[in-house]
């Protein structure tokens, strides 16, 4: 597998389109960050302020710049507004295996359809165009709707590793781990839209 960290990676279809996060788009995420305190209260990084916001958009960056992470803006297109945010993360090259994480979407969005698309777009990326075998996906055990999501759109559970993420409020949360390989996605991938 061979990431290409360096690509203007645009990714969309006729509900969203999914561009390189930049500096610049904290402007565009600002209010669906701080709108609602809760919306990553599973999430490591806190995002509620402009200052926390800016802090998780400069990780990202510099992340990417480090090729181990590519983070991407979501733009609900019949909405025509930002939606949240979503990367790429833990890539392993010589592996050929990432994992598809840190995706948050403002409480309007959620339950339209538009994550499903969203994971649509990243799973055939991985496999069809960077050569993926194995795509994770993990949450924290504690977020039920985010768990259901991931097995609604074929997640395979794998376990569950015990205090495995220290939290910013200093809780040390269990991470469900998940995933999806290479024949799975050919099988998945049809029907993937039509749920």
């Amino acid at each position: 597998m061979n990431f290409p960290y360096k690509k203007e990676i645009t990714l969309e279809n006729s509900f969203v389109l999914l561009s390189p996060l930049k500096f610049s788009d904290i402007n565009n995420l600002l209010k669906i960050a701080t709108e609602e305190k809760e919306l990553l209260q599973y999430s490591p990084l806190p995002i509620f302020s402009e200052k926390l916001l800016t802090n998780y958009v400069v990780k990202s960056i510099k992340e990417k710049e480090n090729r181990t992470r590519y983070s991407f803006t979501i733009f609900d297109k019949n909405k025509n507004s930002y939606a949240g945010s979503t990367s790429f993360m833990n890539i392993s090259n010589v592996d050929s295996r990432l994992e598809i994480g840190s995706t948050w979407i403002g409480k309007e969005f959620q339950r339209t359809g538009l994550n499903r698309s969203c994971k649509y777009l990243l799973l055939n990326f991985a496999f069809d165009e960077v050569g993926a075998e194995r795509v994770e996906l993990k949450t924290d055990e504690r977020n039920v709707s985010s768990r259901k999501a991931i097995e609604k759109i074929g997640g395979q559970f794998e376990g569950i590793l015990r205090s495995h993420t220290l939290m910013f409020d200093g809780f040390r949360r269990n991470t469900v781990y998940y995933s999806i390989l290479k024949n799975e996605w050919e099988k998945l991938r049809n029907d993937f839209l039509k749920e």
